[in-house]
């Protein structure tokens, strides 16, 4: 029997095609379970709604807000031990509400900050620091400088630009860096009204910004500011998706009476959270009733597959989720209130078709965080903020940060829990 040969030269171009296609690897054998590998607490400063990322180099970097001056750690043995990040000084170096950081391909690190009016409840700037020695120099630069900024995201895509967002109760502000933070261009506003709930950036640079709409430190509400804006030209056009599901929204503050006034619902939200896998599948994660639900696209936003992932006895809120590889996910969330607080992590592994994901969870915990108020009696439990920040580490563990808040104990920092998987 015959064999039809190709020609040498059209032999060759299908081998070198062949050796250049690079699909996705299987994802790999899913958890069963989440087992605590160690835990930390690290007592110094406050640092409330935490942010964690892990170098090139291996050392990590942990950051939250407390008062006037930025505060960031490092540890360079997984976690083991911390030690503080000198950043810099007043005027120049600021924040005391919400932190983020990130971390170039190249090793530059990004820790971007809020500072926020105590006295009149709005934010007033943004800013980011840039460290080109892994932390051991800083250069700081002012984002904004307007009445109700708030909410600061900042990621860098693989080409090495960064992307910072943040809201001012007039849409969605949007700047970028491509000279690793030397310097800094606005762009177009990524939305018009609503808040700068999350940011996530893909593998081939696909920009994520989920749009809300709580803005301004809960000084405006926009109801149908609810949506997901995609970008796949470095944020020069976005095209701008429904955000799947269905949830309730609610304003976290009664502007209406003077002074205004905070409310907390029984199901708050805040940071919806949004992540790319390796893939350029784009997922959303949510709390729905009892429910948290999980949704993916792997057309950037235009249609979605939807399932519930884990249901819960007490109301579930402030969910956050992280993604790698090919449909591994790692999520957290809160439930329950006051003495029930508890917080939860799970691993998830979605599978490439429609079926239904696997989850693997550790079991819940308590934060040792309490209200702002170091004379309550009895201190009531407090989530120190509107989500528990994880990372997947490179030793293949997953690490997650929660507030020290105890001001009765006269404790304050932060917990560094580790986590192994078991199959």
């Amino acid at each position: 029997m015959s064999r039809r040969m190709l020609p040498l030269g059209l032999c060759t171009l299908a081998i070198i095609a062949a050796a250049c296609e690079t699909p996705a690897p299987p994802p790999p054998p899913p958890p069963t379970r989440l087992v605590l590998a160690d835990s930390v607490d690290h007592l110094d400063a406050l640092a409330r709604e935490g942010m964690v990322v892990q170098h090139p180099g291996g050392a990590l970097f942990v950051s939250g807000y407390g008062d006037t001056l930025p505060h960031l750690w490092t540890s360079t043995d997984n976690g083991a031990s911390w030690q503080v990040v000198e950043v810099g000084t007043l005027p120049g170096a600021a924040g005391n509400s919400d932190v983020d950081l990130a971390v170039g391909p190249e090793g530059t690190l990004y820790l971007m900050t809020m500072v926020f009016d105590r006295t009149t409840l709005e934010g007033a700037s943004m800013q980011v620091a840039v460290s080109h020695d892994t932390g051991a120099t800083w250069m700081w630069h002012q984002l904004s400088k307007t009445r109700f900024d708030d909410r600061p995201w900042i990621e860098v895509a693989p080409d090495g630009v960064a992307h910072a967002i943040w809201n001012d109760g007039a849409g969605v502000a949007h700047a970028i860096s491509a000279d690793s933070g030397r310097t800094w261009h606005e762009q177009e506003r990524v939305f018009s009204v609503g808040g700068s709930s999350h940011l996530a950036i893909g593998p081939r640079g696909e920009i994520a910004v989920r749009g809300v709409p709580i803005s301004a430190s809960g000084n405006a509400f926009n109801a149908g500011a609810d949506s997901i804006a995609v970008s796949t030209d470095q944020g020069r056009t976005w095209q701008r998706r429904a955000a799947p599901g269905s949830r309730e929204w609610f304003p976290m503050r009664d502007t209406t009476v003077t002074p205004p006034t905070w409310g907390m619902p029984a199901q708050p939200r805040w940071v919806e959270p949004i992540a790319w896998d390796s893939t350029g599948a784009l997922y959303s994660f949510w709390a729905s009733g009892p429910s948290l639900m999980l949704a993916r696209s792997t057309d950037q936003g235009v249609t979605w597959s939807t399932w519930k992932v884990a249901e819960a006895a007490a109301t579930p809120y402030f969910p956050y989720l992280i993604a790698r590889g090919n449909g591994e996910l790692a999520a957290s969330w809160f439930t329950g209130a006051a003495d029930s607080l508890r917080a939860n992590v799970a691993r998830i592994q979605v599978p490439a078709d429609t079926s239904a994901p696997q989850v693997a969870s550790a079991p819940s915990f308590q934060t040792e965080s309490f209200g702002m108020a170091a004379f309550e009696q009895p201190p009531t439990r407090d989530p120190g903020g509107e989500y528990l920040a994880l990372v997947f580490l490179r030793d293949g563990t997953l690490g997650i940060v929660s507030p020290i808040q105890n001001g009765a104990a006269g404790r304050t920092g932060f917990a560094w829990r580790r986590y192994r998987s078991e199959r």
